[in-house]
């Protein structure tokens, strides 16, 4: 049996809270971007960036991270990250020209890279001797991540509210000093030999980036224009850059026969259709509450809590209990079109509607499906890996949760306004544009319920694999 680290609670917590810390960071601007925009001279068409600059280098540089996590170590990729992300806090808080914010951005995003993988790297170190305690972990820290989604848009509200801007980076500063300091708390192990690929690095994240950067201007620039086509196919060209150097460097940033860890394509595929899903849900949702209900920015935020409520719950109490009675695939798929099912309902609101009839009990009915889902899908795409590539496993489920994420939010906020919903004013066309956004989040997350039930393979099945003989060549397992 391995060494029980008699501190892991309190590691977790602290694990919980960089969990928590970096997923708000995607969510707390949201409200605040109208006064930023006033202040630093954002055009209309520049301030998604305020969003997209975080979103677009945390997603691109996870594999990085999990790798540097592998390496190097994970508490010291962790310090590091919190290190980075406090001074693109600072950078972003202090910023007095519109690029100078983006820029403090992008420096969180290179600290979130950092942290999410090695944090998750240092949670399976802590709990792996029990399984049952590592499924109520996960859950604790899973939860931290809707969690810190909603709680981002409610402080995001108070902060602009009630003070200025400005804190909605600031709260990171005294936050990220406290986490620095209880790193104590966290098992250490030393550095290992190795290579960084470098060029692989630079390949996935330009070709991730070029692809969001595509999908969020196609509509401006026209979905079938010539500068969104070679946007794209330079983006396919660099992502296929990526796989050819995986195949042809000694030590790749991501060993193509990592793929073999059971489940872990399936795994993937689910988290991306499942952030694809939820992050357009949150965010129209929170539209629809502040642009056709009146809400203003707390009170929208106080009204996103029921929704984290139940998510903590579900998550801490049921969903880790559900795992070790019916195992990870039914949670995935079933989860996703519970989803699916409060994303239809939510497709029904009206102009004129109310927070308890059109938002509270569909929303309620979509975070139970979130619940459900996301911490068997992350487990199911972790549980296989070795020690060794825990840090490259948590980078990829990490990447295409966040990737998913941002290109769902462009392509649904593309669909959105072809339907009404940059017509500010009009509540009935505002509706229209929201409720279609709804309705491509549902197909996406039937999609993702469906192809998990049909495709992951079950408990046993990965039992049985695991007991088996390591198999040959480069076979992907689902």
């Amino acid at each position: 049996m391995s060494h029980v680290n008699p501190r892991r609670w309190w590691a977790l917590l602290v694990l919980a809270t960089a969990q928590f810390m970096v997923i708000m960071d995607t969510s707390i601007i949201g409200v605040a971007l109208p006064e930023m925009q006033k202040d630093l001279g954002f055009g209309q068409g520049e301030l998604q960036w305020v969003f997209n600059a975080y979103v677009i280098v945390f997603g691109g540089l996870l594999l990085l991270g999990g790798r540097l996590s592998d390496l190097v170590g994970a508490r010291k990729i962790f310090v590091t990250g919190w290190a980075v992300m406090i001074a693109g806090s600072v950078l972003a808080a202090a910023a007095q020209t519109a690029w100078v914010e983006i820029a403090g951005r992008a420096v969180q995003g290179v600290g979130g890279a950092l942290i999410a993988p090695s944090a998750m790297t240092l949670l399976m170190m802590l709990f792996t001797h029990d399984p049952k305690e590592l499924g109520k972990a996960m859950a604790l820290y899973g939860a931290a991540a809707p969690a810190g989604g909603t709680a981002g848009v409610f402080l995001g509200g108070v902060f602009t509210e009630w003070a200025a801007w400005q804190w909605v980076f600031v709260i990171y500063i005294p936050i990220g000093l406290a986490t620095l300091a209880a790193t104590k708390l966290l098992p250490d192990v030393g550095s290992r030999r190795g290579s960084v690929d470098v060029l692989g690095a630079v390949a996935v994240t330009a070709g991730l980036a070029l692809a969001v950067f595509a999908v969020v201007r196609a509509p401006e620039a026209g979905r079938g224009s010539t500068a969104t086509i070679l946007q794209l196919v330079g983006a396919a060209a660099l992502l296929v850059l990526f796989l050819v150097i995986q195949k042809s460097v000694r030590e790749p940033l991501m060993p193509l026969g990592v793929w073999r860890v059971p489940r872990l394509g399936s795994a993937n595929l689910a988290m991306t259709l499942l952030g694809a899903a939820w992050i357009p849900m949150w965010y129209f949702l929170n539209l629809y509450l502040q642009q056709v209900l009146g809400y203003g920015a707390f009170a929208s935020g106080a009204a996103l809590l029921p929704m984290t409520v139940l998510l903590m719950i579900f998550m801490t109490a049921v969903t880790s209990r559900l795992m070790t009675k019916v195992g990870a695939k039914p949670l995935i798929g079933g989860g996703l079109l519970v989803l699916a099912a409060g994303l239809v309902w939510l497709a029904a609101v009206e102009p004129t509607g109310t927070f308890l009839v059109d938002v509270l009990p569909a929303s309620l009915v979509a975070a139970l499906g979130m619940s459900l889902a996301y911490i068997p899908a992350m487990i199911a795409a972790m549980s296989g890996a070795p020690q060794e590539q825990a840090g490259l496993a948590s980078g990829i489920v990490n990447t295409t949760y966040n990737v998913g994420s941002a290109l769902g939010l462009a392509a649904l906020t593309a669909v959105a306004m072809s339907q009404g919903a940059d017509r500010l004013g009009d509540l009935p066309e505002l509706t229209e544009g929201f409720s279609a956004a709804f309705v491509g989040a549902a197909v996406i997350a039937a999609v993702g319920g469906v192809v998990t039930l049909l495709v992951m393979k079950g408990d046993k099945a990965v039992a049985a694999e695991a007991a088996a003989p390591a198999p040959q060549g480069e076979k992907v397992s689902a």
